[in-house]
C-alpha cells in the first residue's frame, strides 16, 4: 500500500451535511439578530472552526453574539433543522473495507469535540478511527497543527498519509503538512477551486474514492 494512513473530513466529506449546515446556520443568525447573508457565503466557510467561520461570515461579531450563536447554532444542526442528514451512500462498508484491507484511519475535522463524538456514536463508527482531531483542541483549518497531531499520535509520516476532503482548507491543510489529498467534489466546494489545490484526484462519491484507493493508495 502507498499510504498506511487515510485521514477524512467529515461534514460534507463523509457525511452529506453540507445543506443543514447552512440551514442550521441561517436560522440560527436570523434568531440571534446576525445580518442575513447568501447560502454561498455559509457554504464556503464549512470546515473551518465555527468561531472563525461565523467571524469569517459576519466580520462584526462581538464575542456575546458569538457566545450566542454558537449555542443556537448548536441547537438547530443537532435538534431544530429539518433538513435530513447522513452518512454518504456506501461510506460505512467503504470505512470497513479500508480497516479490513490494513489502512489506519483518522478523522480531521472543524467539527466540535462535543458535536463529533455525539454523531460517532449516534452513527456507530467511532471504532473504526484509530484517532480523531477537532477544532476546539487544535488549531483550526488550513493550519496544519491537526494533521501533525495526528501523524505524531499514529507514528506515521507525511508521505504515508492521506488527506480526503471536500474543503479548500482541507486540500490546503494538507499542503502545509506534506501531504498528498483527493477531494471530493460532493460536498461544499466545487470542483475548480478544489483543483487549484493540487489533490491527486478528485472523486464525486464514496464508490469512486474507493476506487481510487484500490488503484492508487
Amino acid at each position: 500500500m502507498r499510504f498506511k494512513l487515510i485521514i477524512f473530513d467529515w461534514d460534507g466529506t463523509l457525511v452529506d451535511s453540507t445543506q443543514r449546515i447552512v440551514d442550521s446556520m441561517q436560522q440560527a443568525a436570523g434568531e440571534v439578530g446576525l445580518p442575513q447573508v447568501p447560502d454561498a457565503a455559509v457554504q464556503n466557510i464549512i470546515g473551518l472552526g465555527l468561531p472563525e467561520a461565523l467571524r469569517t461570515v459576519w466580520p462584526a461579531i462581538d464575542e456575546p453574539q458569538l457566545q450566542t450563536m454558537t449555542q443556537v447554532y448548536a441547537r438547530y444542526f443537532v435538534a431544530d433543522s429539518q433538513v435530513a442528514m447522513g452518512f454518504f451512500p456506501g461510506t460505512p462498508e467503504f470505512l470497513e473495507g479500508l480497516v479490513e484491507r490494513g489502512y489506519l484511519l483518522a478523522v480531521a475535522t472543524g467539527k466540535s469535540r462535543r458535536g463529533l463524538d455525539r454523531m460517532l456514536r449516534d452513527l456507530k463508527i467511532g471504532h473504526r478511527f484509530a484517532a480523531t482531531r477537532c477544532a476546539d483542541e487544535t488549531r483550526s483549518k488550513p493550519h496544519p497543527l491537526m494533521l501533525r497531531e495526528l501523524l505524531s499520535e499514529l507514528n506515521v509520516a507525511p508521505d504515508e498519509a492521506l488527506m480526503v476532503g471536500d474543503t479548500t482548507y482541507d486540500l490546503d491543510m494538507a499542503n502545509a503538512a506534506g501531504m498528498a489529498s483527493v477531494a471530493m467534489g460532493h460536498g461544499a466546494h466545487d470542483d475548480q477551486v478544489l483543483l487549484a489545490c493540487g489533490p491527486l484526484a478528485i472523486c464525486h462519491s464514496i464508490q469512486e474514492l474507493n476506487d481510487w484507493i484500490r488503484i492508487n493508495g
